[in-house]
């Protein structure tokens, strides 16, 4: 999940998120459909043709994707039948932040189920913390054998205390580099990645921007808002080495997170591309009372960039079922020896 509550993006999040809001708003109110299978497929289509954000970069052909779908359209179509047709024409766009709910089903599209999951959480706790580890905040940590600090965050829906976070990079302050896995986190609050990337900056920096439709044409966008992540002042900093590990299911704020991590030159990404999701998810609703959420703004890095497909590493490492099975992890393990010669 992508969420913003009370994201301190500020000005940028607060002109894209009214204006975006503002025009999908009038846009969905100057159109009526029918609601019946044709009609709710069609708002569906008409909602999604106006509204969402990364047509032209996946170079999806909208039209013919909705003149595919439609036509499967057969009379006397039920519900569970038609929410299936609509959830597989959504899937045509590759985008885990698109998704139609009703009242007994959400659809998805989880592009990290295709690919090695690399991470064992059970593995973890077994072979390298040896199931004594500290938590707290949703953070689990401590300093590995090799004296190399180790903090797993999992979901950036945890609320992060300021507090909390002082008393984990103190505890860390000692060791020779700092291991921060977020593998299989799938995202959850902007305000979380601001509040952890202040540990790690010594000063003011631009760390992407922020755009939203404005129009119903597929390349009509409002200019790129930039904003900025201060560093937490008079907090508990760490500025020793530092890898941070992710995989495919490192999705949405989490591969937000990894994209800004990766521009500091203390910071080596390491594991398997992130599961991706940099576009900002608003919702809109169909006759029938099923809702659609969409990606209706796009987040892109400091340099421009869209990470809707995910932020390569600096290191490619798998963990296979061998590794896996003798008890090793290959991605931490290489973490390790990367943080080891550092020194």
């Amino acid at each position: 999940t992508f969420s913003v509550n009370n994201v301190a993006m500020k000005k940028a999040l607060h002109i894209v998120l009214l204006s975006a809001m503002a025009w999908i708003a009038s846009a969905c109110s100057e159109q009526t459909f029918s609601n019946d299978a044709e009609g709710n497929f069609d708002a569906l289509w008409t909602i999604l043709d106006e509204h969402y954000t990364f047509f032209e970069y996946k170079n999806v052909d909208w039209d013919a994707v909705g003149k595919q779908y439609r036509a499967k359209i057969t009379k006397g179509i039920n519900s569970g039948e038609l929410f299936n047709l609509c959830s597989d024409m959504l899937k045509e766009l590759k985008d885990g932040h698109t998704n139609l709910i009703n009242a007994s089903d959400v659809s998805r599209y989880w592009i990290w189920e295709k690919y090695p999951i690399n991470y064992d959480e059970r593995l973890i706790d077994e072979h390298y913390l040896n199931f004594e580890y500290k938590r707290t905040s949703g953070i689990k940590y401590q300093i590995l054998s090799s004296n190399i600090g180790y903090m797993y965050y999992g979901d950036f829906s945890n609320g992060i205390g300021e507090g909390n976070l002082d008393a984990i990079l103190a505890y860390l302050a000692s060791s020779d580099g700092l291991i921060i896995d977020v593998r299989s986190n799938g995202g959850g609050f902007l305000t979380n990645v601001e509040k952890l990337v202040g540990r790690f900056i010594n000063e003011k920096m631009t760390v992407g921007s922020i755009s939203h439709k404005t129009g119903p044409a597929h390349d009509a966008f409002s200019k790129p808002y930039n904003y900025e992540f201060s560093p937490a002042k008079g907090r508990q900093h760490y500025n020793k080495p530092i890898v941070v590990l992710c995989n495919r299911g490192s999705f949405s704020a989490t591969n937000n997170f990894v994209s800004i991590m990766k521009q500091l030159p203390n910071v080596t990404i390491i594991g398997d591309t992130t599961g991706g999701g940099c576009g900002l998810p608003f919702t809109s609703e169909l006759p029938n009372g099923w809702s659609v959420r969409f990606s209706a703004a796009v987040i892109r890095d400091a340099e421009g960039n869209i990470t809707e497909f995910g932020v390569a590493p600096d290191i490619k490492v798998d963990m296979t079922e061998a590794d896996r099975l003798s008890g090793h992890d290959t991605i931490l393990d290489t973490a390790i020896s990367h943080l080891l010669h550092k020194k």
